[in-house]
């Protein structure tokens, strides 16, 4: 298809690494750039003005007036440069008139993290390395344990969560699996058996109104006592204040968390010389057996490449077929 004019695409919630990526692919695609690192609001949705399409960031709420105002921009396409959707009213988005799609990116870079935590939390890798950095080069007083041994409990089974069944297997652990729609060549149980059953709980499942709190306190009762808790996904599929009770009880053996309930305004901001409000966050760094890290799983240069490309790719799609 042919455009009277280059089309353009307003890129919101845009860091220096999307930014380079994004002015440097473009102009091969034929698309104007419009990069800015504000994430979309009220008052900068004047900026999506002469182009139907926008691309946001996965930190960027957008609320039903900040689509209102983008709607009056004349922005008709929304690509989130992400797999999930929670930080956007997709059904009011519809009501007007504004299609929203996700991108794919390589589920290479969550799946290699996801089973880098479950080896550092199994190996206690936490309590080492800090010893090791006060010079204290003793064996530890709990051993680790190998992942041949344990059985690993995969709840969401879409590109990420099969990709970590993939990994898992080099391992030789027994895998058991949860989904409402089983895809991948595993072993699927109902939720209850895989809690009762899994060493290690990985969760992988998009995040919604039916999965919200998924890893609740009833939940975690019905685990293995001991058992481990991996999360790449999305924060609040864990009820954060019941897993902080049930680590501190030993209910609970440990945790691997990249995600966090109220993470939006603490990770990816430097807070070294600011306080950290949330107390919550503050206690589960202090425990020795959880691994905190900030929303960094799926941070690679190959699935950014992916994620600017595919942006691009589908504000071009949008455009071609309306």
């Amino acid at each position: 298809m042919t455009y009277d004019k280059p089309p353009r695409i307003t890129v919101y919630g845009c860091g220096p690494d999307e930014a380079a990526l994004f002015q440097r692919l473009a102009p091969f695609s034929g698309v104007t750039p419009v990069v800015t690192e504000a994430p979309a609001s009220e008052s900068n949705s004047a900026l999506a003005s002469g182009g139907r399409c926008v691309s946001v960031g996965h930190k960027d709420p957008l609320t039903r007036a900040v689509l209102r105002a983008l709607d009056r921009a004349g922005v008709r396409y929304i690509s989130t440069r992400s797999i999930g959707f929670d930080h956007i009213d997709v059904e009011y988005a519809e009501s007007l008139g504004i299609t929203v799609e996700n991108v794919a990116y390589s589920p290479d870079s969550v799946a290699d993290y996801t089973v880098m935590l479950m080896l550092m939390a199994v190996r206690d890798a936490k309590t080492i390395i800090h010893r090791a950095a006060l010079h204290d080069y003793r064996l530890g007083e709990v051993r680790g344990r190998e992942l041949r041994d344990l059985t690993v409990g995969v709840i969401g089974t879409g590109r990420i969560g099969a990709a970590v069944i993939g990994r898992l297997r080099g391992f030789g652990c027994r895998v058991l699996a949860h989904d409402h729609r089983p895809k991948a060549p595993v072993d699927y149980v109902p939720l209850d058996a895989l809690l009762r059953q899994s060493d290690i709980v990985t969760l992988h499942t998009p995040l919604d109104a039916d999965t919200r709190h998924l890893l609740n306190r009833c939940r975690m009762e019905q685990m293995k006592h001991g058992a481990l808790v991996i999360n790449t996904g999305r924060g609040a599929l864990i009820e954060t204040e019941a897993l902080v009770s049930a680590l501190e009880s030993g209910r609970v053996g440990g945790a691997a968390l990249d995600v966090l309930e109220g993470e939006d305004g603490v990770f990816y901001s430097d807070r070294r010389k600011s306080p950290v409000e949330s107390k919550t966050l503050l206690r589960l760094q202090e425990l020795p057996n959880v691994l905190i890290s900030p929303h960094t799983a799926y941070y690679t240069d190959h699935a950014l490449s992916d994620t600017v490309e595919n942006s691009i790719a589908n504000c071009l799609k949008f455009e071609s077929e309306n």
